[in-house]
């Protein structure tokens, strides 16, 4: 799974990356977060198909968009946007079928953008009650681009809240994951899907898609793309955060 990530570029930046050419009127900026951790806000670059103000006008073309949302999706069908601390992930195996998920497959995907994430490697260590002791690693792209993982997104509207209220929708979104390949398996056996800017726009595009013509862009990193170094068990608290928690220590006799 992916249960944590770094993120801490600027606004400006991710609308460069992805060429996003319309933002959200007064969009928040989101602090540098180190230890983005589930119902947190967090950025995504998704596109909207513009709104007709008669059945007679031309179809436009979507409009791309930088959104903040929180992370762990809420269908637009819950009666409690608490499940969405439950949703942070939706397996890439199921993601076209699962109920939860089927719906924004199909026409709600987002790209997340992030530094990298963590994952807790379970060691031969005992802790002092006797449990595994797991050390946590940050994964990263080795040229330090920004890394793009494939993720969806939904609206949900609060039934408390009256039609005018700017609040009654609640925008969330999920990382869809798959195995880990390569020597990241070792550390933990789920990684996030993460896009090539070639299928950018493929992946954005609300228009309807054969789920297989989707689940084909989707693709585990090449190997040798991703680096993982281990990092200060500071990150297993979400109370911690700053740079230095992706301070790389010393790997020998870890993995």
């Amino acid at each position: 799974m992916c249960g944590r990530y770094a993120s801490s570029m600027d606004p400006e930046d991710i609308v460069e990356e992805f060429e996003i050419h319309t933002a959200v009127p007064d969009l928040p900026r989101i602090p540098a977060d180190y230890n983005v951790a589930p119902t947190k806000e967090i950025y995504a670059v998704l596109e909207r198909p513009p709104k007709r103000e008669s059945d007679g006008e031309p179809a436009q073309p979507a409009v791309r968009q930088l959104r903040v949302v929180s992370w762990g999706l809420v269908p637009s069908w819950a009666k409690d946007p608490k499940v969405g601390s439950r949703m942070i992930n939706a397996r890439v195996e199921t993601v076209a079928e699962k109920p939860s998920f089927r719906r924004a497959f199909g026409q709600r995907r987002a790209i997340l953008p992030a530094d990298g994430y963590y994952e807790w490697y379970v060691t031969d260590e005992l802790t002092p009650s006797g449990k595994p002791k797991k050390q946590p690693f940050f994964i990263r792209p080795k040229d330090s681009a920004m890394l793009a993982m494939a993720g969806l997104y939904e609206l949900w509207r609060d039934p408390e809240r009256a039609a005018d209220d700017p609040l009654r929708w609640q925008w969330s979104a999920t990382v869809i994951t798959t195995t880990a390949t390569d020597e990241l398996g070792r550390i933990h056996d789920r990684m996030p899907l993460m896009l090539t800017p070639d299928a950018y726009d493929a992946w954005l595009d609300p228009a309807p898609r054969p789920p297989e013509e989707l689940l084909g862009l989707l693709r585990p990193a090449a190997p040798g793309l991703l680096e993982a170094f281990p990092v200060s068990t500071l990150v297993s608290n979400v109370a911690n955060n700053g740079p230095e928690l992706l301070t790389p220590l010393p790997v020998e006799g870890l993995v």
